[in-house]
C-alpha cells in the first residue's frame, strides 16, 4: 500500500512539474513575441489581425504551425506602399482564439477571417494564402465568392494526397496524446528541435538570417496552439477532398506559385491540378523553389500578386 502511494505521489508530482514548465514556456513565449497587432470580436471569437499601407486591400494567411509572424518578417513592410495589407493570425495559432470543432475547419477558419476582414472595412480584398494557408484562402473563393476581387496561392495545399497522417499529427491530435504528450513538447522542446523545423520547411533553400528569432516558434509550442494545429492538420487531407469539386467555380483572378523542389507540399500533387481546375488561373513554377516562396523568393510573389490585382482592376 505504501508503494502504491509513493509511486501516485512521484506521479502527480511530475505531472505537475510538466504543467508548471509549460505554463512558465508560455508565459516566456507571451513575454517575448507580444501581439503586433489588434483585437477584433468575430462571432464572439478573438481575432488578432495587423493592419498597414494604403491602397487596395490585401489579405495574408499563414501556414500550419505559424502565426503573423511570417509575413511580418519582410513582406508586409515589402507590399504596405502598395496595398492596405491586413495580416492574421489564423484560429488557436498566435493570439486567435481557437474554434470549437464544428468551426475548425478550414471553410470555418475562412469564414471567420472573412468576417473579420469585413470589419475591418475590408468588403473584398485580395486574400493570399501560403501552404495550410493556401487551403483556406480557397476556401474563402469558394464558400464565399463575392467576398474577395482576387486570389493568389502560394505552395497550396489544395488536394488529397496519398500518404497517411505523419506519426506526430497522429499523437499530437489524439486526445490522450493532447493530455499527456502535448503538455510534455511544451515543457521540454528543445532549441535544436525548432532549428530542425525551420532547415525543414525551407528545404532546399536556406532561412533568411533572422527569420528563426523572428517567428516566434515558441507561441506555436504552448499547449493551446499544438492541439489547434493538430486537430487542424488532423482534417485536412478530407477536407480539401470535400472542396476540390467547388475549385471550377471560382471566377476571380488567381495566381498560383509553387516551387518544384517543394517536398513538404508538392507540385503536382496540388497546384497543377488546382491550376487545371480553376478557370483562367496562372500558375508559375519557381524552379529550385522550396515550400517558402514568401521569403526565398519574394521578388516573383510580389509580382503575382500585383499581376493579380491587375488583372482584377485594382491597379
Amino acid at each position: 500500500m505504501i508503494r502504491w502511494l509513493i509511486l501516485a505521489a512521484v506521479i502527480l508530482l511530475a505531472v505537475a512539474l510538466v504543467q508548471w514548465r509549460a505554463r512558465t514556456a508560455e508565459a516566456q513565449a507571451v513575454q517575448s513575441f507580444p501581439p503586433e497587432g489588434q483585437f477584433l470580436e468575430v462571432d464572439g471569437t478573438r481575432v488578432h489581425a495587423l493592419v498597414k499601407g494604403a491602397g487596395p486591400d490585401l489579405v495574408l494567411i499563414h501556414g500550419a504551425s505559424g502565426n503573423m509572424r511570417d509575413f511580418t518578417f519582410h513582406l508586409v513592410d515589402r507590399l504596405a506602399d502598395r496595398y492596405r495589407v491586413i495580416v492574421f493570425d489564423r484560429p488557436g495559432l498566435g493570439y486567435t482564439d481557437r474554434l470549437g470543432r464544428e468551426d475548425r475547419s478550414i471553410a470555418g477558419q475562412a469564414t471567420l477571417l472573412q468576417k473579420a476582414a469585413s470589419q475591418l472595412g475590408a468588403a473584398k480584398p485580395i486574400v493570399v494564402g501560403q501552404s495550410y494557408g493556401g487551403a483556406v484562402a480557397l476556401a474563402w473563393a469558394t464558400e464565399h465568392p463575392d467576398k474577395l476581387s482576387a486570389l493568389v496561392t502560394l505552395a497550396a495545399a489544395s488536394h488529397p494526397w496519398p500518404t497517411g497522417l505523419p506519426f506526430f499529427y497522429k499523437v499530437t491530435s489524439n486526445p490522450l496524446g493532447q493530455a499527456l504528450v502535448v503538455p510534455l513538447l511544451t515543457a521540454f522542446v528543445p532549441e535544436s528541435y525548432v532549428q530542425s523545423a525551420i532547415t525543414g520547411v525551407f528545404d532546399p533553400e536556406d532561412a533568411p538570417q533572422g527569420y528563426a528569432e523572428h517567428i516566434g516558434a515558441p507561441l506555436t509550442l504552448r499547449r493551446e496552439s499544438l492541439r489547434a494545429n493538430a486537430d487542424q492538420r488532423a482534417s485536412l487531407k478530407e477536407e480539401l477532398r470535400a472542396q476540390v469539386p467547388h475549385y471550377p467555380q471560382i471566377a476571380v483572378p488567381t495566381e498560383i506559385l509553387h516551387g518544384d523542389a517543394d517536398t513538404t507540399v508538392y507540385l503536382k500533387i496540388h497546384s497543377v491540378p488546382l491550376a487545371e481546375a480553376v478557370p483562367d488561373a496562372n500558375l508559375t513554377v519557381l524552379p529550385d523553389a522550396g515550400h517558402m516562396p514568401q521569403h526565398t523568393r519574394e521578388d516573383d510573389v510580389v509580382a503575382a500578386i500585383n499581376r493579380a490585382a491587375t488583372r482584377a482592376g485594382l491597379h
